[in-house]
């Protein structure tokens, strides 16, 4: 794992203690054949220094974040932005960009508030290993 800023890659910050946003790392990874995207734990310095860098709060670890091209997206934003980004039928989440956002954040903030409930709690932030540990951010 690497502790520098990647310049100009596109970097997935998450909630390393939630089994939900684990596993929507572990959906992201083998589907990332071009190794587009680095992951960081919002938890972690790297993530809070980007949040930091972004005038992100760093306090408040409900979202999925996504650094890209110097832009920041969170929540529905970033999930939309990711898909696309993934490419093929991951695309056809593209068009909900043109929902509202206040009502595509609606439905991300209420799994966002449950999602401990549903899916449980680590104790501590994931630790990958084999050939992805040097896609994640220390």
């Amino acid at each position: 794992m690497s502790t520098e800023i990647p310049d100009g890659e596109a970097v997935i910050l998450f909630d390393g203690v939630c089994n939900l946003c684990s596993g929507f790392v572990q959906f992201v990874l083998p589907r990332d054949t071009d190794e587009k995207y680095r992951f960081a734990s919002l938890q972690s310095d790297v993530g809070q220094a980007l949040l930091a860098e972004h005038d992100l709060p760093s306090d408040e670890l409900e979202s999925v974040v996504l650094i890209e091209d110097g832009e920041s997206y969170v929540k529905s934003a970033a999930i939309i932005q990711i898909a696309s980004g993934l490419g093929g039928v991951y695309r056809l989440l593209s068009p909900f960009r043109y929902l509202p956002r206040s009502v595509r954040d609606r439905v991300y903030d209420f799994v966002a508030d449950h999602r401990y409930r549903w899916f449980g709690k680590k104790d501590r932030c994931m630790m990958p290993s084999g050939d992805v540990q040097s896609r994640f951010l220390d």
